[in-house]
């Protein structure tokens, strides 16, 4: 099989590696923009287009999707000797849009112990719903809720089942033990978990956390370290969740502020700033 090569002429050649070339009365960019003489593309305009390119009728765009969404807020929980304190604030977000300021970030799943979520409202819905139908049938199975150690490992479980698509929930959980003490357990994405002196998730965290480390852990501090009852837990709370306020817009409205004894829940609310 023969095979005839017909070589450019020199004319067709600086064409297509000539710097200035102008294809079709279009100037397009060279392959690589770096190198002064590099050949350049000639592509052939579709007939009556301008030459505005309005991402549809030449060049192609991508288009994209995500699952989540991130509504914000702030929640915390602190032990105390023979209670727990847990609160969360009632805004839902998306970007600078204020969707609701009546939505509780909090959910108590047996009568001694209470989960605080923030993340996209309608994951930390359906995690809730989970551990609503598990807590239900281990009650109908052994007739006695689920004291609060299993109910960590129960949540830590349901958020390691869902490791390849997890919930996008950032959670604090709170209670009273079998002992009568106080207990706090934070949690990652995926369900890693341990129990701490106090908690927080959300927006709001990076504000809330180093408060908590000084006044609660008493970190950093020379001056002697004192056991503080509930009354005083709460004012603190309130006084953290006015402080992240200040500083996060997506903390705000007011907080729901549960106090969780061996007899049972107490509810009170307070008012934050609206803006």
């Amino acid at each position: 099989v023969l095979l005839n090569f017909v070589p450019l002429s020199q004319t067709s050649m600086a064409t297509f590696l000539g710097p200035n070339a102008v294809p079709n009365g279009i100037q397009r960019l060279p392959i690589h923009s770096s190198e002064p003489h590099a050949m350049s593309v000639p592509v052939n305009p579709s007939p009556g287009a301008d030459s505005i390119d309005h991402g549809v009728t030449e060049a192609p765009y991508e288009r994209r999707f995500s699952p989540y969404d991130f509504n914000g807020g702030t929640t915390l929980a602190i032990a105390g000797k023979d209670f727990a304190v847990v609160a969360g604030d009632t805004r839902m977000s998306t970007g600078y849009e204020i969707l609701s300021r009546k939505v509780s970030k909090l959910h108590p799943l047996t009568d001694h112990c209470v989960l605080a979520s923030a993340g996209c409202k309608t994951d930390v819905d359906q995690l809730r719903s989970v551990l609503d139908i598990k807590s239900e049938v281990y009650r109908h199975n052994h007739q006695k809720d689920m004291k609060v150690t299993s109910v960590a490992q129960m949540l830590g479980n349901t958020l390691y089942m869902r490791r390849f698509f997890p919930y996008y929930a950032f959670n604090v959980l709170a209670g009273v033990d079998a002992e009568g003490k106080g207990a706090v357990y934070s949690y990652d994405a995926i369900g890693s978990f341990e129990r701490t002196p106090f908690s927080a998730s959300g927006s709001g965290q990076s504000f809330v956390i180093p408060l908590l480390d000084n006044v609660i852990t008493h970190k950093n501090r020379n001056d002697p370290k004192r056991e503080m009852g509930a009354e005083e837990i709460v004012e603190i709370v309130k006084d953290v969740f006015v402080t992240a306020g200040e500083r996060d817009i997506y903390t705000g409205d007011s907080v729901d502020i549960m106090v969780i004894t061996k007899d049972g829940i107490q509810k009170q609310s307070f008012g934050l700033k609206a803006d």
